[in-house]
């Protein structure tokens, strides 16, 4: 990025938030503290109102803007690339709001790249798997997030016959697994706990406002969380054509992989070779178990009374 490009990012950037810091700045573009320094005194220089305080950051004054922004072909395609996604994974709370902005992103469009839009929603499809998961409003938790609201919940855990009520502070969202996941404290459990959003019954936001946790990480809450505390390492062989299943859909971590002929020898790391039974047993014959012993004896055992429910030994 040449430094005129990386000035009018900085500015995009400055106009979309209320106070940044030169090391944020310096993080987002790659680049040192004291080129940061001089980026911000040339945009000064050309009559940008820029407002520094030390120890704060910078802001630019209320009420400047921008020139209209003009789309390339390429961040509209990104944009309408993402609202394909979001019928997916969003949900009805976020549909709206989504396809307002792209009406208004493809007004200020030039004649050529609106066709350019044009041909690519009628050449682009996410296939449908059924009906899409409930979920609750992801609008009212992402609200609840910046404003740092208490929310009231109504939880029903799983394998639970009813809800429970919670009062949680919001604070983080993700996803994985197919499921959107809040990531809040819950006050009735005096700890951090991982809230499936389609399992939540009821939820409003109060008017209580809650202090950030000092250090608290999303990131790092994740890793925790998903990592088991004691990992085992296991050895499995299947053909070629199966070993692309076992890279795509691989419920565990692959830690090396050997081709030998027509066949792939992968060692893997799990918590619980429990979990992922069922998955191995759907390979049928087509898959072997090398290592660990235990794996493959709780696997027979599994194999052994399926076929006992279904009363193939009778």
């Amino acid at each position: 990025m040449n430094r005129i490009d990386r000035l009018v990012a900085i500015l995009i950037y400055l106009q979309g938030r209320r106070v940044t810091r030169a090391e944020n700045i310096a993080e987002e573009f790659g680049t040192s503290i004291r080129t940061v320094y001089r980026d911000i005194a040339a945009l000064a220089e050309a009559g940008v109102p820029i407002l520094g305080e030390a120890g704060v950051g910078y802001s630019i004054v209320r009420g400047y803007h921008l020139p209209p922004v003009h789309f390339t072909t390429e961040e509209a395609t990104a944009l309408i690339t993402a609202n394909l996604l979001m019928d997916r994974f969003a949900d009805p709370s976020l549909m709206s709001p989504m396809g307002s902005a792209l009406a208004k992103i493809r007004a200020v469009l030039p004649p050529d790249h609106q066709d350019h839009i044009a041909r690519l929603e009628s050449r682009m499809t996410l296939p449908s798997y059924g009906q899409p998961s409930r979920s609750a409003s992801l609008f009212v938790i992402q609200k609840a997030l910046s404003e740092r609201r208490v929310l009231r919940i109504a939880y029903r855990g799983a394998g639970a016959a009813e809800s429970f009520p919670r009062q949680i502070e919001p604070m983080g969202l993700t996803y994985y697994g197919d499921r959107w996941h809040l990531i809040a404290w819950c006050r009735a459990r005096n700890d951090y706990r991982d809230f499936r959003t389609d399992r939540i019954q009821e939820m409003s936001t109060l008017a209580e406002r809650f202090e950030p946790r000092s250090g608290f990480s999303l990131d790092e809450f994740l890793r925790q969380w998903e990592r088991p505390r004691t990992m085992a390492r296991g050895v499995i062989r299947v053909d070629a054509m199966r070993a692309e299943r076992i890279r795509k859909e691989a419920p565990f971590k692959i830690l090396k992989e050997e081709r030998q002929g027509d066949e792939v020898t992968f060692t893997v790391e799990s918590g619980n070779w429990d979990w992922y039974a069922g998955w191995f047993l759907s390979f049928g014959d087509q898959i072997s178990i090398l290592e660990p012993p235990e794996l493959r004896t709780r696997l027979f055992e599994v194999a052994q009374a399926t076929a006992r429910h279904h009363g193939a030994d009778q």
